[in-house]
């Protein structure tokens, strides 16, 4: 009986085995190559419609036939086809009067104005971003528990336990390296984004009277900086242009862009709560910070251009200035602290212009090759608007030289801005093409 008995257990197990390898075999054949054959034979069909249907129109309107079962009303005028040829190079579907007050289809034309046309792409993005398509799953090989910028309010989780489960499966390359050093600088960035949710915050604020205001008190004038014993009026008005004192006193930076977080000079005092809420009721300390920043940006070389939107550019001496930038890599940690100081103390729009001019000179322009790691790592992730933050990566990952290679963002989401960049591409060419033939 025993014997039959266990003969009867390993045939189960075997069977078992059998049916893994079935549906392993068969998983793979519908993901692997069934339905990117499929894929592609609705890509090919669509080119081939796209392909015939600018020699179509051009069929119709020579013969004058609107496409009706029951006949046209006769040929289409000379200024009719000068109209539809007219509408084909501007591209955007709108209707328009053929003979006999019938309704004619124009080609597709884009808005008669980009910026309007690029926030209305932005908008549908946003609402794409927040649909269940771009939901994440903490077994993506790019997935970043400390990364909630794909995640909506509902879906967050805790970050030490999404991190822990997932799974493990990187070579020991390139890739593997800057994914270790992103997780590591998004720890300290989902503490800044999610408020400093930790008990190391409780023991910074202890013992502090809740009426002790020492960076407010500085940035009114009324106290100086400590240890160097600066006004804030002074720093506006003898540091700015004097580069030596911005690059080699390193005990100012805290008191100019002072956060809830401790630095290196233990005379600098962090931000309390009260202090925020003081800080952000008091124009006059809101108008000295953007003094200090301007003073910064100068350093960098950089200058301000629009204190509405923030908009930043290049300053007429940027190139001196970004040679001092890319050599002196300290000044990577002061501009992610000036970052993280306009999100808090009132200037949050300010931080996505800047970190824009950050990606558009490191990955397009080529310059600042020792700043670019900075930028990816936490400058973009100091941004606090979840929107911008996924619109600066988006950017990144287009612009990005070797996207095999790109860690700032989960995988599912990378094959996904391909796919669209590609189609739209495909779509580029082939609006050239109609207007190529309508213009035969």
């Amino acid at each position: 009986m025993k014997v039959k008995r266990s003969s009867t257990s390993a045939t189960r197990r075997g069977s078992g085995r059998s049916r893994r390898r079935s549906r392993v075999t068969m998983s793979w054949l519908l993901r692997d190559r069934l339905c990117p054959a499929v894929a592609w034979l609705w890509r090919r069909t669509l080119f081939i419609r796209r392909l015939f249907a600018p020699l179509t129109r051009y069929l119709r309107s020579l013969t004058g036939w609107t496409g009706e079962r029951s006949g046209g009303d006769g040929p289409q005028l000379p200024d009719q086809q000068a109209d539809l040829l007219e509408a084909g190079r501007k591209g955007r579907p709108e209707e328009c009067e053929g003979s006999g007050g019938q309704r004619m289809a124009k080609p597709r034309v884009p808005a008669e104005d980009p910026e309007q046309e690029k926030e209305e792409e932005e908008e549908q993005e946003d609402e794409e971003c927040d649909s269940e398509q771009y939901r994440v799953d903490n077994t993506d090989e790019l997935y970043c528990g400390y990364d909630s910028t794909w995640e909506t309010e509902q879906t967050e989780e805790s970050p030490a336990a999404s991190s822990q489960i997932r799974p493990q499966h990187w070579n020991q390359d390139m890739s593997s390296y800057k994914f270790n050093r992103f997780e590591n600088a998004a720890r300290d960035m989902h503490n800044y984004r999610h408020d400093y949710p930790s008990q190391i915050r409780q023991r910074w604020n202890q013992n502090i009277a809740s009426d002790y205001n020492p960076n407010l008190e500085f940035y009114l004038g009324n106290k100086p900086s400590l240890p160097d014993g600066i006004y804030i009026h002074d720093f506006h008005s003898e540091w700015f242009g004097n580069y030596k004192n911005l690059e080699y006193v390193h005990t100012f930076i805290q008191w100019l862009f002072p956060l809830r977080e401790p630095g290196m000079n233990h005379d600098a005092s962090i931000l309390t709560r009260e202090e925020i809420e003081a800080f952000l009721r008091n124009d006059t300390a809101k108008a000295n910070l953007l003094r200090s920043y301007e003073l910064m940006l100068d350093f960098y070389g950089i200058e301000l251009c629009d204190k509405n939107t923030g908009k930043v550019r290049r300053a007429s001496n940027w190139k001196d200035r970004f040679c001092n930038l890319n050599n002196r890599t300290h000044n990577n940690l002061r501009i992610t602290r000036i970052l993280k100081c306009l999100g808090t103390l009132g200037f949050p729009h300010y931080q996505a212009p800047l970190v824009h001019f950050f990606l558009k000179e490191t990955l397009v322009n080529g310059e600042l090759p020792d700043v670019k790691d900075s930028v990816l790592n936490y400058f973009v992730f100091a941004v606090l608007d979840k929107k911008q933050r996924r619109r600066l990566i988006k950017f990144a990952y287009l612009k990005y030289d070797r996207k095999d290679e790109f860690v700032w963002c989960p995988r599912k989401i990378q094959m996904m801005w391909s796919e669209r960049s590609a189609s739209k591409s495909q779509e580029g060419v082939e609006d050239e093409n109609d207007v190529k033939i309508l213009t035969v």
